[in-house]
Order: C-alpha cells, then sequence, then structure tokens
C-alpha cells in the first residue's frame, strides 16, 4: 500500500502549502481520505483524477472537506467529456444535517453514502466499508462535529488515521498492531488541557503509538504557527519511530 500525504495543516494551511487530505493507493485503487483546502490540486500533481476509486470525508469541518466543491466540478466535466464514466463514490458523516444536505445536493457529480448507514462489523459495532482490495472500518471520535476514524487494510498492511479527535481510551484497541498510524497532532502536551474535547497533543499520539503497539507513527494536522519539529521531539520522549507528515511525502508499506 502506498500513502502520500496531499496536506497536513488544520486549521488553515502555512503559505503554498494545504490542509489535511491523504492518497491511498494499491494496485489500480485509489481512495482521497479527506479534502482540505488544497488537496485536489495536489493530488491532481500526483494522479489523474478520473482514476479516483472513491472518496472518505472523516467530517465537515472546511481543513477536511474544502475542495469537495473542486472534484465536483472536475469530475462532472470529466463526465460532460466523456473522459470519465459515471459518478464517484463519497463516504461521509451525515451529521451536521445542513452540512450534509449541502454536499448531497452535489449528487450530480458524487454517489453519496452516510458512514451511518453502512454496514456493521460484527463483535465491535464499526461501521465498514469494502472499495476493491481496501477494507474500512470506522470509529467515531471525540470531537465538535462528528468525525470519524478510519482503520484501512489492504493487502496485509494497516493504516489507521485518526482524523481530528481527543483522547479517548477506545483508539488504542482501534490502532493495535498498525503498520502505520496517521495521528493529528495540534499542539504540545503543556496546551492538553485546551485541546481536551477537541485534539490530540503530540504527546497523547505518542502515547496512542505506543499503547497500541503500532509499526510507526506519522503525526499530522499541524497548527501552522507551531514548530514542527518541537512536536517531534516531543513525541519522540515516548515513541521512537514517529515523523512528521509534509506534502507530497510518500510512505510504501
Amino acid at each position: 500500500m502506498r500513502v502520500t500525504i496531499l496536506g497536513c495543516w488544520g486549521p488553515y494551511p502555512r503559505a503554498g502549502e494545504n490542509c489535511s487530505g491523504y492518497l491511498l493507493q494499491e494496485g489500480d485503487t485509489s481512495i482521497m481520505l479527506d479534502a482540505g483546502h488544497g488537496t485536489f490540486s495536489c493530488l491532481s500533481e500526483l494522479m489523474d483524477f478520473r482514476k479516483l476509486t472513491a472518496v472518505i470525508i472523516s467530517h465537515f469541518h472546511p481543513d477536511h472537506s474544502a475542495d469537495i466543491p473542486c472534484l465536483r466540478h472536475a469530475i462532472k466535466g470529466a463526465n460532460a467529456d466523456g473522459t470519465r464514466s459515471g459518478r464517484l463514490p463519497l463516504y461521509a458523516p451525515e451529521k451536521p444535517e445542513e452540512d450534509y444536505a449541502r454536499l448531497r445536493a452535489q449528487e450530480d457529480a458524487f454517489v453519496i453514502t452516510g458512514v451511518e448507514q453502512l454496514p456493521v462489523q460484527s463483535g465491535t459495532g464499526y461501521h465498514k466499508l469494502q472499495v476493491k482490495d481496501f477494507a474500512i472500518t470506522f470509529l467515531p471520535t471525540v470531537h465538535p462535529l462528528p468525525c470519524y476514524a478510519c482503520r484501512i487494510t489492504a493487502t496485509g498492511k494497516t493504516v489507521v488515521y485518526t482524523a481530528d479527535t481527543s483522547w479517548f481510551d477506545e483508539l488504542v484497541p482501534f490502532a493495535q498492531d498498525a503498520d502505520l498510524l496517521i495521528a493529528e497532532c495540534s499542539g504540545f502536551d503543556k496546551d492538553r488541557d485546551k485541546l481536551a474535547g477537541v485534539h490530540l497533543s503530540a504527546r497523547q499520539a505518542a502515547n496512542l503509538a505506543k499503547a497500541a503497539n503500532v509499526k510507526g507513527l506519522v503525526l499530522t494536522h499541524f497548527w501552522p504557527e507551531f514548530d514542527v519539529n518541537r512536536l517531534v521531539a516531543e513525541a519522540a520522549e515516548v515513541y521512537d519511530n514517529v515523523s512528521a507528515a509534509a506534502g507530497k511525502r510518500v510512505i510504501d508499506l
């Protein structure tokens, strides 16, 4: 499986860079995971958007979803000029209702399914999705808007993406033994009280990686004014195999 970082900033990007977005690829399958500001342009540099297989949106905050309309117009145009045939599957939370309604208004380009409408995995209660070789499960996170973390497995490799979340214990079994944990890291541990109920600190992301026995940790979702090297250093006090997301970074598993 190949993971490419399309953007790693939130809630706004650094100059010339992008907010949250990730491209997961295996064989001829390409999934766009989140579509924050600037991510469609980055994706288009890396691949033909017409060959996307599916899109997953973790939640409707703009730094994770703002480029959906860009993708909509691109898909509509490709269908109109005959370079693509058919609407693109897109999966997203059904709430907030007003955000989901705005998304549903774009069904001229997308086949939209609410995560809550997906089948439930036996034994865990997680909603599940199969996209060709990709098996995906969804865990509701602790965040002001309804949001889903994703566990994605293909050809024996597993990536877990926390999306936006504060700490809660169920993250540990959800991420257990993953080959790669992509964890949001919105601040330093000294600000943990301010982040409570919204985001993870660098140390909390590292604690999650260690407790879940993952093979590697990539920090993401950085506040643009923070020193990313300091965030990585704080996480490295807890967990060794940690690095920072960066635009167009490629990780092969």
